[in-house]
């Protein structure tokens, strides 16, 4: 009774899919359990703060729900009903089935499939190590980051640009395309000390006025799909009213003369007509960037999940090269430091037994290859066997309804690795419990800042689970899949990483806590030139030669070389009036945190924004179940009236679990997994949709 608790402050990373990568301050007790946890002050681009999903750690963490211990389906698929059985039943019948797949239908028939519900290299990337020693079918990351990088770029050279602190000593943040508010709340940490220490203005630019756009001194908004023509009327005025630094595009773009003439037909007024910004917002945005040497033009990943998302981010990056702000501190632009990390991944993912020769399957096509689509399983045989880690493709997954009807084959065997019971998870003939990020180590780096990090574990995990890694290793001793990296813990693995890639040795690195690799001024603004051959930023892009991605996928050759609004996307037509985005909410992550009752009771039901115009031509008001459709399937949730966006647009916020929905279809069945040019990657915010008023269970209208 009279024993006093024991905390401990430790360190680590949040693993989640966001560029924030917080570093963070964890109360250990009694070395057992996790109390709260804060942004660390050490580190300085987090700089103390954290988002209140992963403040709350602890509820998911020591959840009543997680997975404890291994089970065998024993109903019907997507029943539900498992027996508990032991790791060693488990892993045999995996090794098992693959074996069996392997020896019937060839090496390929198996697909171990993952993504980012970690993005400690260790835990995520692992699984690649067995697909290739094993050779089955390789995995292609295509469902979020490929669009946004490739027409990043193809205007830089590289995957890099200022330091993202810079947003502090700007005059002007420009934050597009992405809603840090939700999804990465440092980027308004150092936007708002610009304006608090500065008076920097900030400018948000989006599809609807958002958690950003409401803490934002100048709004735009306009239609989904149209940035790219938004950012040529701002190019044009630029141009028109002697903004355009001459002399910088001179000696650091390619073709600057070519532009200049090239948008002299992309007025404002062009513009407003395809975006719906008004002509006199344009051209006011346009000569505020025009006079503010210190632009910072921070770039994020949603204003390219459209088809023609690469030009996008391409259009909107040219504006600063224009102007000239890649000289100043605290300007230029930022969109990820992909670049900077060079991590030679090849121990942790077996680089040494590729075969060339092994397909590649597209990731966000797993509706179309698990429903035996022959362009998508590459003119070979089916998949019939599967391993999944982090990642819940039966909710995320585009044209859900080929997905579901993918994983109900009887003759597909499934094993998911999870950590709470997912619509994936539901559909798995064995159900592996898995550890979090506090109960193992692995590396870590920040995609939207420049740190590297060791995650130390902190406490053991709860039941038996296991972390990716030791089911690899079991896996691999079962399948005879001989490689050094099975034989490694988790550590050696990081170890041997840091040293091939010249980042020295684990301990240096813990000992650093956060270290910071930022480049030095001159390179992170390209003072030295571009990362291209000819050392220039490009204005005129080569889509058939991107610097980085698989090129040629999606109908690249019709992409316009220049800065444009590329007519590719799914406009709206007489049979489908609007056009939908399915932007991220604040309290999930993708499908991470949607099991957390402080998280569920902030998003509550899923809901779609329509403009009360809109909604009144339709009869529906506040409140109103609705159903949206297109050819690819319907989905049924909550109307709710907002005038924050352009009329014919509708938002739904957040990835909820299909259950979640009335009917059981969530907002995935209308999306499409359609390769976007040039090298893939699923188009999460560019569907067109019908609306109608929903019949309940009862028949009457809703």
């Amino acid at each position: 009774m009279n024993q006093h608790t024991k905390v401990d402050i430790r360190h680590s990373t949040c693993p989640h899919d966001c560029p924030s990568a917080c570093a963070l301050d964890i109360e250990v007790i009694d070395g057992r359990s996790i109390g709260r946890v804060r942004g660390s002050k050490q580190q300085t681009y987090t700089a103390g703060v954290v988002c209140a999903k992963v403040a709350r750690y602890a509820e998911r963490i020591h959840h009543p729900d997680r997975l404890l211990h291994p089970m065998r389906r024993t109903g019907p698929k997507g029943s539900g009903q498992f027996a508990r059985i032991s790791w060693d039943e488990a892993l045999d019948e995996i090794a098992a089935r693959f074996d069996q797949a392997e020896r019937e239908f060839g090496a390929e028939a198996v697909w171990p499939y993952y993504y980012a519900g970690t993005m400690g290299l260790v835990m995520r990337d692992g699984i690649n190590r067995l697909a290739h020693v094993k050779k089955y079918s390789r995995f292609y990351s295509t469902i979020c980051a490929n669009i946004a990088r490739v027409g990043f770029a193809i205007g830089t050279g590289k995957i890099a640009g200022v330091d993202p602190r810079e947003m502090g000593v700007s005059d002007l943040v420009v934050i597009w395309g992405t809603n840090p508010v939700n999804t990465q709340v440092n980027v308004m940490t150092h936007a708002s000390r610009a304006r608090k220490e500065r008076g920097a203005k900030i400018a948000a630019i989006d599809v609807y006025n958002n958690d950003t756009m409401k803490q934002a001194d100048i709004k735009i908004l306009l239609r989904p799909g149209t940035d790219g023509a938004f950012a040529c009327g701002v190019m044009h005025v630029l141009f028109r009213e002697g903004y355009a630094d001459r002399a910088y595009m001179d000696r650091y773009t390619d073709c600057p003369d070519e532009l200049e003439a090239h948008l002299v037909t992309r007025t404002p007024e062009w513009a407003s007509k395809i975006s719906g910004v008004p002509v006199e917002e344009i051209e006011a945005f346009a000569r505020l960037v025009g006079q503010t040497k210190r632009t910072f033009f921070r770039l994020g990943y949603g204003f390219t999940r459209s088809r023609n998302g690469a030009t996008q981010m391409h259009a909107a990056l040219c504006i600063p090269a224009v102007t000239g702000a890649w000289q100043y501190e605290g300007g230029g632009a930022f969109f990820n430091n992909a670049s900077i990390w060079q991590f030679n991944e090849s121990i942790i993912e077996g680089h040494d037994a590729i075969d060339p020769t092994t397909r590649w399957l597209d990731q966000s096509k797993i509706g179309r290859i698990l429903t035996g689509d022959a362009d998508a399983l590459k003119g070979r045989g089916s998949v019939k066997a599967m391993l999944i880690q982090n990642t819940n493709p039966v909710t995320v997954a585009p044209e859900q309804a080929l997905v579901r009807r993918g994983f109900a084959r009887e003759d597909l065997f499934v094993a998911v690795h999870e950590q709470f019971m997912t619509e994936t998870t539901v559909m798995a003939d064995i159900v592996l419990p898995a550890t979090m990020f506090m109960e193992h180590d692995d590396l870590y780096y920040g995609g939207g800042h420049q740190h590297i990090s060791v995650g130390a574990k902190l406490i053991d995990p709860p039941g038996e689970c296991r972390s990716n890694h030791e089911v690899l290793q079991g896996l691999g001793r079962r399948l005879n899949a001989v490689h050094p990296g099975f034989e490694m813990t988790p550590r050696e693995l990081i170890d041997a990483t840091l040293k091939k890639s010249g980042h020295g040795d684990i301990e240096t690195l813990e000992a650093d806590l956060w270290r910071d690799i930022q480049p030095d001024f001159r390179t992170s603004h390209y003072l030295d030139g571009f990362a291209h051959p000819d050392k220039k930023f490009h204005f005129k892009a080569d889509w058939a030669n991107p610097p980085s991605g698989k090129s040629g996928l999606g109908p690249w050759e019709q992409m316009p070389s220049l800065p444009d609004h590329w007519t590719v996307i799914e406009e709206a037509d007489e049979a489908h009036p609007f056009r939908l985005a399915t932007s991220p909410s604040r309290s999930f992550l993708n499908t991470s945190f949607n099991e957390t009752p402080s998280s569920i009771a902030r998003e509550g039901s899923p809901t779609v924004m329509i403009h009360p115009e809109d909604a009144a031509s339709l009869g529906i008001v506040h409140g109103d179940a609705v159903t949206l459709g297109n050819t690819r399937g319907e989905t049924t949730l909550t109307a709710r009236l907002f005038d924050g966006l352009r009329r014919g647009v509708l938002v739904a916020e957040s990835i909820h679990p299909n259950k979640a929905h009335i009917g059981g279809r969530g907002i995935n069945m209308l999306t499409g997994a359609e390769a976007v040019a040039p090298v893939g990657g699923a188009a999460f915010h560019d569907n067109k949709v019908w609306v109608k008023k929903a019949t309940s269970a009862s028949g009457r209208k809703s």
